[in-house]
């Protein structure tokens, strides 16, 4: 009798303190923080379908990663998930991002705003890089300006250009301004 309550005290013991154990937070390190975001950004940026028309954001929380925005197409909500699930550290993914409906009054405003913006002189020289700085979202005519600009001028221009695009029924700047180091 005596060896069943030694043999079962043996066998029960490891569970008891790796109970505990699995209850308490992980204590993540700044160090994987920094580079599970590095690495977020860098693949959320590799995303061969992701455009001017696309905004995606994230939060990383300990291991956990949360995506947000707005997409243009179903297939690169669904890519930006799995993307960011093969990166190492990551343990959950939250994608909270929309995807934008389908609408051809849409699509001819976003072309619209696009030669407005990224074709006015002042505003030229945001069109020049691959990733444009200047994200322009268009939902059923409410337009959102994303990303970051290098004056309040150029968040302004953007701004009035974009106001000025017939069939808009409203703006929301949400443009930064790039602070200087």
């Amino acid at each position: 009798m005596k060896r069943r309550v030694i043999a079962s005290l043996v066998f029960l013991a490891p569970w008891t303190v790796l109970v505990p154990m699995a209850q308490t937070p992980k204590e993540v390190p700044a160090q994987a923080v920094k580079r599970i975001q590095k690495e977020v950004r860098h693949e959320l940026l590799m995303l061969p379908y992701f455009g001017v028309f696309d905004n995606i954001a994230y939060k990383v929380e300990g291991y956990k990663v949360t995506l947000m925005g707005q997409v243009t197409r179903p297939t690169l909500k669904s890519d930006a998930g799995n993307v960011v699930k093969q990166i190492e550290g990551v343990e959950q993914v939250d994608n909270q991002i929309e995807v934008l409906p389908p609408s051809p009054m849409d699509d001819q405003l976003r072309l619209a705003l696009y030669r407005a913006i990224y074709g006015f002189p002042a505003l030229e020289r945001y069109a020049m890089p691959v990733i444009k700085p200047i994200r322009i979202i268009v939902k059923n005519g409410q337009v959102t300006l994303e990303g970051v600009v290098d004056s309040e001028a150029d968040k302004n221009m953007a701004n009035i250009r974009a106001n000025g695009v017939s069939g808009v029924f409203s703006v929301t700047n949400n443009l930064m301004v790039a602070t200087s180091k």
